[in-house]
């Protein structure tokens, strides 16, 4: 397994996303660009424009939730502003999250985008560290 990468798995007619790497933080944000990917490549995005989000969860800042919330957060904004991302720098410090997406807005002719992901789903949810040491953060999309 590479330092830090992500990959697609198949679950019925939705679709997994797996990220993993050194940092929870690196994990997290292959685990984006795994969603990116599930509508485009993400190497025809490019990182010109940066969006922040912040969450917080209100519980015992259970990983798996956070995740859950990030990619929902992240699908929102591919939504209402009508871009696709493809770098993903984030920040975890207990129960916050906060990370800047970067991307532009879709451009049908150049990404060709395949389909449009609904929301993150609890099904498959993981976020762990491996025996290697590396983190693996992973849920299947709806699509």
């Amino acid at each position: 397994m590479a330092e830090a990468g992500w990959e697609h798995f198949e679950h019925m007619a939705d679709i997994g996303v797996r990220g993993w790497g050194p940092t929870l933080e690196e994990a997290f944000a292959q685990a984006a660009l795994a969603l990116t990917a599930v509508t485009t490549d993400p190497a025809r995005v490019e990182p010109r424009q940066a969006v922040t989000i912040e969450l917080e969860r209100d519980d015992d800042g259970d990983l798996e939730l956070l995740l859950v919330d990030f990619l929902d957060a992240v699908i929102y904004e591919m939504a209402v502003r009508k871009m696709l991302f493809s770098r993903f720098d984030v920040e975890i410090d207990d129960r916050r999250l906060r990370a800047t997406l970067w991307g532009e807005p879709v451009d049908r002719a150049r990404h060709q985008p395949a389909v449009e992901v609904k929301g993150a789903t609890f099904t498959e949810l993981k976020v762990t560290r491996s025996d290697d040491g590396r983190w693996i953060a992973q849920c299947v999309l709806d699509v």
